[in-house]
Protein backbone atom coordinates (compact mmCIF):
# COMPACT_ATOMS: atom_id res chain seq x y z
CA UNK A 1 0.00 0.00 0.00
CA UNK A 2 1.23 3.69 -1.19
CA UNK A 3 1.45 6.08 1.43
CA UNK A 4 0.22 9.38 -0.34
CA UNK A 5 1.58 11.53 2.59
CA UNK A 6 5.03 9.98 2.47
CA UNK A 7 4.82 10.28 -1.15
CA UNK A 8 4.17 13.96 -1.40
CA UNK A 9 6.43 14.53 1.33
CA UNK A 10 9.48 13.40 -0.82
CA UNK A 11 8.08 15.39 -3.68
CA UNK A 12 8.58 18.15 -1.53
CA UNK A 13 12.27 17.11 -0.73
CA UNK A 14 12.95 17.22 -4.29
CA UNK A 15 11.43 20.01 -5.51
CA UNK A 16 13.11 22.23 -2.37
CA UNK A 17 16.29 21.00 -3.79
CA UNK A 18 15.84 21.27 -7.09
CA UNK A 19 14.88 25.03 -6.14
CA UNK A 20 18.07 25.49 -4.08
CA UNK A 21 19.46 24.39 -6.83
CA UNK A 22 18.38 27.10 -8.97
CA UNK A 23 19.16 29.83 -6.30
CA UNK A 24 16.22 29.84 -3.98
CA UNK A 25 15.74 30.39 -0.49
CA UNK A 26 13.07 28.33 1.47
CA UNK A 27 11.25 30.56 4.04
CA UNK A 28 8.53 28.28 4.74
CA UNK A 29 7.59 24.65 4.52
CA UNK A 30 3.76 23.36 4.17
CA UNK A 31 2.46 26.83 5.14
CA UNK A 32 -1.28 25.99 6.52
CA UNK A 33 -3.92 28.26 6.98
CA UNK A 34 -7.78 27.39 6.86
CA UNK A 35 -8.10 28.77 3.17
CA UNK A 36 -5.20 25.51 2.02
CA UNK A 37 -1.89 24.27 2.31
CA UNK A 38 1.56 26.14 0.77
CA UNK A 39 4.17 23.53 0.23
CA UNK A 40 6.87 25.92 -0.01
CA UNK A 41 7.40 29.87 0.29
CA UNK A 42 11.16 30.37 -1.35
CA UNK A 43 12.51 33.83 -2.18
CA UNK A 44 14.10 34.15 -6.23
CA UNK A 45 15.86 37.69 -5.40
CA UNK A 46 13.64 40.34 -3.61
CA UNK A 47 10.35 38.55 -4.89
CA UNK A 48 8.20 35.76 -2.82
CA UNK A 49 7.51 32.89 -4.69
CA UNK A 50 4.02 30.39 -3.93
CA UNK A 51 5.38 26.97 -5.00
CA UNK A 52 3.01 24.66 -5.39
CA UNK A 53 4.43 20.74 -5.78
CA UNK A 54 2.35 17.77 -7.85
CA UNK A 55 3.56 14.80 -8.57
CA UNK A 56 1.89 12.39 -10.13
CA UNK A 57 2.67 8.84 -12.10
CA UNK A 58 0.62 9.32 -15.38
CA UNK A 59 2.86 11.85 -15.94
CA UNK A 60 3.90 15.82 -16.02
CA UNK A 61 1.21 16.71 -17.78
CA UNK A 62 -1.20 15.07 -15.74
CA UNK A 63 0.31 17.14 -12.68
CA UNK A 64 0.44 20.25 -14.50
CA UNK A 65 -3.32 20.24 -15.20
CA UNK A 66 -4.02 18.64 -11.54
CA UNK A 67 -3.95 22.47 -10.74
CA UNK A 68 -7.28 23.66 -11.15
CA UNK A 69 -9.11 26.96 -11.04
CA UNK A 70 -10.26 25.57 -7.54
CA UNK A 71 -7.00 25.00 -6.41
CA UNK A 72 -5.38 28.24 -7.85
CA UNK A 73 -8.12 30.02 -6.19
CA UNK A 74 -6.99 28.27 -2.86
CA UNK A 75 -3.55 28.93 -3.45
CA UNK A 76 -4.38 32.78 -3.83
CA UNK A 77 -6.37 32.87 -0.55
CA UNK A 78 -3.86 31.44 1.46
CA UNK A 79 -0.81 33.39 0.13
CA UNK A 80 -2.90 36.66 0.83
CA UNK A 81 -3.40 35.33 4.28
CA UNK A 82 0.56 34.40 4.84
CA UNK A 83 1.26 37.85 3.77
CA UNK A 84 -1.75 39.43 5.79
CA UNK A 85 -0.03 37.53 9.04
CA UNK A 86 3.54 38.21 8.21
CA UNK A 87 2.98 42.06 7.27
CA UNK A 88 4.23 41.92 4.06
CA UNK A 89 3.37 43.74 1.09
CA UNK A 90 5.24 42.20 -1.35
CA UNK A 91 5.74 41.13 -5.08
CA UNK A 92 5.46 37.73 -5.48
CA UNK A 93 4.34 34.76 -7.91
CA UNK A 94 3.03 31.41 -7.49
CA UNK A 95 5.04 28.80 -9.56
CA UNK A 96 4.41 25.14 -9.99
CA UNK A 97 6.82 22.11 -9.66
CA UNK A 98 5.18 19.30 -11.66
CA UNK A 99 6.97 15.67 -11.82
CA UNK A 100 6.29 12.04 -13.23
CA UNK A 101 6.97 8.81 -11.26
CA UNK A 102 10.86 9.19 -12.36
CA UNK A 103 10.77 12.88 -10.42
CA UNK A 104 11.69 14.69 -13.71
CA UNK A 105 10.79 18.16 -12.77
CA UNK A 106 9.24 20.69 -15.03
CA UNK A 107 9.02 24.51 -13.36
CA UNK A 108 6.53 26.45 -14.58
CA UNK A 109 7.16 30.16 -13.31
CA UNK A 110 4.15 32.40 -12.76
CA UNK A 111 1.14 30.07 -13.25
CA UNK A 112 -1.49 32.20 -12.01
CA UNK A 113 -2.03 35.66 -13.00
Amino acid sequence: MKNSYLDGQIAEDIALNYLRDQGLILVQKNFHSRFGEIDLIMMDGITTVFVEVRKRSSGIDSAIESVTPSKQRKLIKAAEYYMVKCGFDIACRFDLIAMNKNNQIQWLKNIIN
